[in-house]
């Protein structure tokens, strides 16, 4: 299907392109978020009278864009979670989770904003890409951690060691010796 950009979309085209595209990718996303018009005549001039109110529009939501972007970039979000003694989490960190944690930040955030490249399932300081515009990007750090002393030492830059070292003597066992004795009384038969 054929149709014409009313704003940039990444990958497919500038505003104003003519575009070939699926018709399940025009119908059920472009369409409805009225991201693009059916390329029939009529539409044609019809965005060429309109071409100048949308691209003033344009450049004012990337104005706002930016100015939120000034106050994100850069900036860290702790996202508490359980997680096991490896630093495995017992789920992920989704883009709701991110969205809810730097909306609680102060920046008001869409969960579609967020672009997560890859699922976050450790804990640990995680970068991760925010799209306010098309053509504004910026990038916060998500520190995830299972308490806030633990992000605080994160953020510090501490080597967290996710596993503990217990001797054997520490733990009152001797099981090291009930070993040694078993071992060597097996060996006499």
């Amino acid at each position: 299907m054929e149709l014409i950009l009313l704003e940039r979309i990444a990958k497919l085209g500038q505003m104003g392109e003519i575009v070939r595209v699926k018709d399940g990718f025009a119908r059920n996303f472009l369409l409805p978020r009225g991201k693009a018009l059916r390329a029939t005549e009529a539409n044609r001039k019809r965005f060429e009278t309109q071409r100048a109110q949308l691209e003033a529009r344009n450049l004012e939501l990337k104005g706002e864009a930016e100015k939120v972007g000034a106050r994100l970039d850069g900036k860290t979000y702790v996202v508490i979670r359980q997680a096991g003694e490896t630093g495995q989490l017992y789920g992920s960190v989704s883009t709701r989770d991110i969205a809810d944690a730097i909306t609680a930040g102060g920046v008001n955030v869409e969960r579609t904003q967020v672009a997560v490249l890859h699922p976050i399932k450790t804990l640990g300081l995680h970068p991760v890409p925010v799209r306010l515009h098309p053509e504004v990007e910026v990038k916060v750090v998500i520190n995830v951690a299972r308490s806030a002393e633990e992000a605080e030492r994160q953020e510090r830059g501490e080597a967290l060691s996710t596993r503990e070292e217990t001797s054997m003597d520490d733990l009152g066992l001797e099981v090291g010796a009930a070993l040694a004795e078993a071992g060597g009384d097996m060996s006499r038969d």
